[in-house]
């Protein structure tokens, strides 16, 4: 079967609407302009701008992808995030039967595998047309549009709440949860790898479709610890993101300026809205026993400096 149709008959057979790719459509406006260019007999000259489809295609899969990660980040909040009135180690717990086995263990992890589902089927679709139009223009302005996608906030697979929600995944895996749905088997893959003490996140879907997701700190060159996730996706280590947003750990990354930069992508204003990725603190923290323990005693030490240095500054401001 055709992706388009497998792609189609996915969309069709979701428990509930959630927005997609309009990818038969769009696929329609690009052969639609395969046949221009072959009436006029110029098929191996293709202009830069394409009349025909530029000023649709474009525009469209822009709006409809940021309605799918939208969609998704809100969703996977809503799955993961605990209510504001209970904290989130309570609620966590609240809400795991500790048999490993239990009704809401089901429903978590079914939702969850389907939201996963969801993005990267959306990915793979997004993928693909682009693909299908720099084929037909024989152009790379798919590939540059691609490559835009990460500033427009418009790949799915570097949202935050994606890694959280794969962390959590694993973790239910961990607690010996056997999972009976018939979307299991897309994730066995799934998992926490590790490759030279370097670890990473990994995700087969449909045996061709990879995602890897590496682990390490860009700034301490360690495994994250205490992670977070600004805005652009790249993950770091709070008191690291801290440091390279200019920021104390008193005042949290909340407090950093606009123009503070990612230190890996340069995207600014990455810091405002990070996001704690608390799911894979807690796989973390259960995979590397020993090395968490540790960092957790060397970063209690740092934290307690720093935050007597900061109060220091401030009194000193004060005299």
């Amino acid at each position: 079967m055709k992706f388009c149709k497998s792609y189609e008959n996915y969309m069709k057979q979701l428990g509930k609407t959630l927005p997609g790719i309009g990818y038969r459509r769009l696929k329609k406006n690009i052969n639609k302009c395969r046949n221009h260019m072959m009436s006029q007999e110029d098929e191996a000259v293709s202009p830069l701008d394409c009349s025909v489809c530029d000023g649709i295609f474009f525009p469209s899969l822009f709006d409809e992808m940021s309605a799918v990660v939208d969609c998704f980040d809100k969703e996977a909040r809503k799955l993961l995030d605990p209510p504001l009135s209970c904290p989130w180690g309570i609620w966590r717990y609240s809400c795991f039967d500790c048999s490993g086995n239990g009704p809401k263990d089901h429903v978590l992890m079914k939702e969850g595998q389907e939201l996963l589902i969801y993005a990267m089927v959306n990915a793979i679709a997004f993928r693909k047309i682009l693909k299908k139009y720099d084929k037909v223009h024989k152009s790379e302005k798919g590939r540059e549009f691609k490559s835009g996608a990460q500033v427009k906030h418009i790949m799915i697979l570097q949202s935050p709440w994606f890694y959280e929600l794969m962390s959590f995944q694993i973790n239910l895996r961990d607690r010996k949860f056997k999972d009976t749905s018939p979307d299991a088997s897309l994730f066995e893959e799934l998992a926490l790898m590790f490759n030279n003490d370097i670890p990473s996140m990994n995700c087969v879907l449909f045996d061709s479709f990879w995602v890897d997701v590496n682990l390490i700190c860009p700034i301490c060159l360690d495994i994250v610890f205490d992670a977070v996730a600004l805005r652009c996706g790249h993950i770091l280590c709070y008191m690291c993101a801290c440091s390279a947003a200019s920021v104390t750990i008193v005042d949290g990354l909340k407090a950093a300026t606009p123009k503070q930069k990612c230190p890996l992508c340069r995207e600014a204003r990455v810091y405002g809205n990070a996001i704690r990725l608390d799911e894979l603190n807690v796989l973390l923290s259960k995979r590397c026993p020993e090395y968490w323990e540790k960092r957790l005693e060397s970063e209690r030490v740092e934290r307690l400096r720093l935050v007597k240095e900061h109060w220091q500054s401030q009194v000193n401001g004060l005299s």
